[in-house]
């Protein structure tokens, strides 16, 4: 399918080259009997490490062809660069002068389509989904429970009323099962990107690959030989930090997720009918059991009274829709925010309730860490990590401060606010609509690490579930999407579009709301669409604080954000596919369409707004 050479180059009779050529003949011996391996040759600095993966359904005569043609193919396209990855439909062969091993890798992908599209897509293409969910649930649970790990296939007869549907997901046996699961989505949103509608389609990660076609095209007559031993994946003194946390079963976690729900349930009862009563100001001795945390997950009032000095105007951090938040001081040290919502808010208590539930169950690096929270009479008050460079567009739109966002910086931001809705759309165990992403709620760690912020009127869905509608249209302008403004539907393609607005003020330091230029155009949508139709990119960079950027990142970004903006809220990508985007700059982008033009709707609608 395609052959990635990147890297620093290397000469064929150098060390390097010589380490290569040994592991790579030795690969293809194991492909003998084998469809996974992996090994080194050498030492450090000129140290390789290579990998392969076959088939799930393929025999080892098959597997060792495919690996072999693999390897000629590196020599005949002069491939003499440290780091390759080269795809068939049947077998992938990589190597790097790096680990490469046990670690996901979404990038460097590829796809290939069919020319031909299906009779009747809509149907088509729900049952793709279900069944492609059904299968990599299926791969990630089956390590040591199959011939062979992480791999499923399934059939659907009649898919589009026609056509039967053949389904076929794999992983690198050598991940751990949860980031099998996050790369088999990944690949997943890609594919609803690029190939809706076709008869056929191949995604390729080096850490997976989904396939799918209406002709069948994977064999299980004869399985394949038993893979090597695998490392055990439940040492706990190598799991990385960052990472998400090691999965456990599907059951265990219904469990727990039902028990955190019927625990707030329990205490968002019991807060109502207090409340109804007119029961005294009394301390709330309800607590909330939580896995995750190192205390009680219910706060007393008097110590978050007096860890921000009684809620001192010094200690203000900032005013929003329902409240304010304050900095606060825990007697052990640690610094901690304070949102305490306003007593007048006709809404506060549904918001409250709202970020209780949603971030008890979340844990990510680019979401902001609830602490606990605490309720006391008319106070409900949520506890969060503190987070010292507080949010984005403090710096983004200070004509002092935006110096301080370099490229690098504003890259980093970018991908950063990706992975956190990747996890809130399609990674985490629920699946949750932020409607309200702007520059505000993003807030920058000490490190300027981006993190999601402000989850009061987040929604959760089914995992099935792809729109919901609502009456009462709560957002900010210049960032809600058209169909969101107009009729109140609302998905994950919300946040979509809220993403792309999100990326155009980074990369030019400019309000979406409040942005005028001459010429006629009034907004930064149209605007980015403007300077990048006409070939002048660059004329949208921020001068302040961005030099040493790319040119070709800098018009590829404005790309990616145009695509987000779309009003087909169907043309938008996903967040998986966002990602991928990002991370492989030799991804083909598909050509935009204008953005929404709804500024003129916005002055005359009701909307509320934060």
């Amino acid at each position: 399918m395609y052959t990635f050479c990147i890297g620093e180059n290397y000469t064929e009779r150098s060390i390097y080259g010589t380490n290569l050529g040994l592991l790579l003949s030795k690969l293809t011996d194991e492909a003998s009997h084998s469809i996974f391996n992996k090994s080194t040759a050498g030492d450090s600095p000129d140290m390789v490490y290579a990998l392969f993966l076959c088939r799930g359904d393929m025999n080892h005569q098959r597997c060792r062809d495919c690996i072999k043609s693999a390897r000629q193919k590196l020599v005949e396209e002069s491939c003499f660069q440290k780091e390759a990855v080269i795809y068939y439909n049947t077998c992938m062969l990589r190597y790097s002068n790096h680990t490469i091993f046990s670690i996901e890798a979404e990038a460097p992908g590829r796809y290939l389509e069919s020319l031909y599209d299906v009779s009747n897509p809509y149907k088509f293409n729900e049952i793709l989904g279900k069944k492609l969910d059904e299968l990599t649930a299926t791969a990630a649970a089956s390590y040591g429970n199959s011939t062979v790990p992480y791999f499923a296939t399934g059939k659907v007869s009649r898919a589009d009323g026609f056509n039967n549907l053949y389904c076929l997901v794999q992983c690198t046996p050598d991940i751990a099962a949860y980031e099998c699961e996050r790369c088999l989505r990944v690949a997943i949103g890609f594919v609803q990107g690029c190939c809706l509608n076709k008869t056929m389609a191949i995604m390729v990660l080096p850490s997976c690959q989904v396939t799918y076609d209406t002709a069948p095209f994977f064999d299980l007559a004869a399985p394949p030989l038993l893979p090597p031993p695998l490392p055990p994946q439940t040492n706990p003194t190598k799991i990385d930090a960052k990472k998400a946390p090691f999965p456990i079963s599907v059951t265990v976690i219904i469990l727990v997720l039902v028990s955190v729900a019927l625990a707030l349930l329990t205490i968002w009862f019991c807060f109502l009918r207090k409340r109804h009563k007119g029961a005294p100001k009394a301390r709330d001795e309800l607590t909330l059991d939580t896995n995750n945390a190192e205390s009680s997950f219910n706060f007393d009032f008097p110590t978050i009274k007096a860890a921000t000095d009684n809620f001192s105007i010094a200690n203000k951090l900032g005013q929003g829709g329902f409240g304010a938040v304050y900095k606060g001081k825990l007697q052990n040290g640690q610094e901690i925010a304070v949102k305490r919502l306003s007593t007048n808010s006709g809404q506060g208590d549904q918001e409250f309730m709202t970020e209780v539930l949603l971030l008890a169950n979340l844990q990510h690096r680019n979401l902001v860490k609830l602490l606990g929270f605490c309720l006391q009479g008319d106070d409900r008050l949520l506890v969060y990590e503190f987070v010292p460079n507080t949010s984005l567009d403090r710096f983004l739109f200070d004509p002092k401060k935006r110096a301080s966002l370099d490229w690098e910086t504003r890259s980093k931001i970018i991908m950063g606010i990706a992975r956190g809705l990747l996890y809130l759309h399609e990674d985490s165990r629920l699946k949750i609509v932020h409607r309200d992403l702007k520059t505000s709620n993003i807030l920058l760690d000490a490190e300027m690490n981006p993190k999601i912020a402000d989850f009061g009127v987040a929604r959760l869905f089914e995992i099935d579930q792809t729109q919901d509608n609502t009456s009462r249209i709560v957002g900010t302008r210049g960032y809600m999407a058209p169909e969101y403004v107009l009729s109140g539907q609302f998905s994950i393609k919300s946040d979509v579009f809220s993403f792309g607005v999100i990326v155009l003020e980074i990369i030019s330091s400019q309000k979406n709301s409040c942005f005028h230029r001459a010429g006629g155009v009034e907004d930064l949508l149209h605007y980015g669409w403007k300077v990048w139709n006409e070939g002048t990119s660059l004329d949208m960079i921020d001068d302040r604080g961005t030099t040493n950027f790319s040119r070709s990142e800098a018009t590829r970004l404005i790309h990616i954000s145009l695509l987000c903006v779309q009003e087909d809220a169907a043309s938008r990508p996903t967040m998986a596919s966002v990602v991928l985007m990002l991370k492989a700059s030799s991804i083909t982008l598909p050509f935009p369409s204008p953005p929404a033009f709804y500024s003129s709707t916005l002055q005359t609608r009701t909307i509320t707004t934060f």
